[in-house]
């Protein structure tokens, strides 16, 4: 029966009522996950997306089998297999942060949001690469070389969560689990054709997930269609006594995030587009193009649609380090903090790591750049620090100006690059920086086949309005379609 039941750009909610309806097992759905890998990860287009796979996965899919037939089945995402990034604390999997440095290191135990997923009954298939430290945005490192994109393999598929991009694009399972310090979801998202989430700031625990930058980094998932979002988050949101940030999200979580998805979502709502994030120059006209459709087909959709501009963005946004610099102070420190509280992990600071001399060259500039960061506590950090919160008055004061749900941009003004060049036009700053949430979704493809991606933030903990307005769009437009190089087998 299971012949019957094609895995291929299938929802979690439709993959869970093959398995109520015994037309898949989870056992039979692993395989047919772990066989596409096989055949396209190394082999076929080589998209170099897979760090290491679970050896368990068959024997737990037989456990989670065995409880549904039984009757006890813990919900919707029981039996379903997933992917994390391998910056994902997982017990008994390697959990290398994408670096040759922390190569064969397997943790005591799973990250808070791995915990969680497993309690969910959700089956993690494989773990996958990630630029290395989450330093960078196209998705190479000491440990495994270069991801491809499975829209053209000679192309990057975006970064940090550049692998899990690759792989949930290409079918290797379900629904993948990223992390976002600046675009690492969302900008894989738009480069792969998929759906991905950075929440508010404090709605998803950190605790288990190899930082880089505790002011900005939070995990979430990734996905084909925006419906799976919902599920990861209604397993997932919420308070984490590991990680204090999360205690703001008490209160500020509803009931079900998948109860807010409705194909009218846009109806009525009322959506910005941020001008200043479109870009200027002609390298960005074509997605620029592509977002601004999208704000049509918004509009045939009856949202109302505006163009706004925000006094001051540009300041607000920028500083000496192109925007980036409370990040590059928090690298050394933070990192540093998490290596000597992990007494296995096979390198214990920052600096130990680059004197290792197995840092990939593309990555270790940046992460020397912060190594040579002597404090944190300096007035120019703390400024920038605290300039943050202007920046998301600013964004609120604009959407109660204009009665607004969300504001609409670009989450990257350039199409993924060729492997090698560098990789411009990414608008990660506005979320990562505020803290506000933003659901970026498929808005079409430019003139070569690469995908373009449209971005939606909204106010603090306003998850629930984002997904359906993106699950509208979604449903509507249907821009979401499987690569190529990646066929049913």
């Amino acid at each position: 029966m299971a012949a019957a039941f094609d895995l291929v750009e299938a929802s979690a909610a439709q993959i869970g009522a093959a398995l109520t309806a015994g037309a898949v097992s989870s056992r039979e759905l692993v395989a047919q996950y772990l066989a596409r890998i096989d055949a396209y990860d190394q082999r076929g287009p080589g998209l170099n997306a897979i760090s290491v796979v679970n050896p368990d996965a068959a024997a737990e899919a037989d456990g989670l089998d065995r409880e549904r037939r039984a009757g006890a089945v813990r919900g919707p995402l029981h039996g379903v297999p997933i992917i994390v990034k391998d910056n994902y604390e997982t017990a008994g999997m390697q959990t290398a942060a994408g670096s040759a440095t922390l190569a064969g290191w397997i943790p005591p135990g799973d990250a808070w949001l791995v915990k969680r997923l497993r309690a969910a009954g959700a089956i993690i298939v494989a773990k996958a690469n990630m630029h290395e430290f989450a330093y960078g945005i196209t998705t190479v490192g000491s440990l495994f070389g270069q991801t491809r994109n499975p829209f053209a393999p000679d192309r990057n598929p975006g970064g940090s969560s550049g692998g899990t991009g690759a792989a949930i694009a290409a079918n290797f399972a379900a629904i993948g689990m990223g992390s976002d310090t600046c675009g690492s979801i969302r900008i894989p998202a738009a480069h792969n054709c998929l759906a991905g989430i950075r929440a508010t700031q404090g709605l998803l625990s950190r605790a288990g997930i190899v930082p880089m930058s505790h002011t900005q980094d939070i995990g979430g998932p990734m996905g084909r269609w925006v419906a799976d979002l919902a599920l990861v988050l209604d397993e997932t949101a919420g308070y984490d006594p590991d990680d204090p940030q999360t205690a703001a999200s008490v209160g500020n979580i509803p009931a079900s995030y998948g109860a807010a998805l409705q194909p009218d979502g846009l109806r009525g709502a009322r959506i910005g587009l941020l001008t200043h994030l479109f870009g200027s120059e002609a390298e960005d006209e074509e997605v620029a193009a592509i977002v601004r459709a999208a704000g049509a087909d918004m509009r045939r959709l009856v949202a109302e649609i505006m163009e706004i501009t925000i006094p001051g963005l540009a300041e607000l946004l920028l500083d000496p380090n192109a925007g980036h610099l409370v990040l590059i102070h928090d690298v050394k420190f933070d990192l540093d903090a998490y290596l000597a509280s992990r007494p296995t992990a096979p390198v214990r600071s920052l600096d130990e790591a680059l004197a290792s001399g197995r840092i990939h060259p593309e990555v270790e500039p940046n992460l020397r750049r912060s190594q040579a960061v002597r404090s944190r506590d300096t007035k120019e950090y703390w400024e920038h620090v605290a300039k943050r919160e202007l920046l998301r008055q600013a964004v609120l004061q604009a959407m109660a100006e204009h009665r607004l749900d969300a504001l609409a941009y670009p989450p990257i003004r350039r199409q993924a690059n060729r492997i090698g060049e560098h990789q411009s036009g990414t608008n990660c700053h506005l979320s990562a920086n505020s803290g506000l949430p933003a659901l970026v979704v498929p808005a079409g493809f430019t003139t070569d086949g690469m995908p373009v991606g449209v971005e939606l933030i909204g106010r603090a903990w306003s998850e629930a309005l984002l997904l359906r307005l993106g699950h509208a769009y979604e449903q509507a437009t249907k821009h979401r379609r499987p690569p190529a190089s990646t066929p049913p087998l």
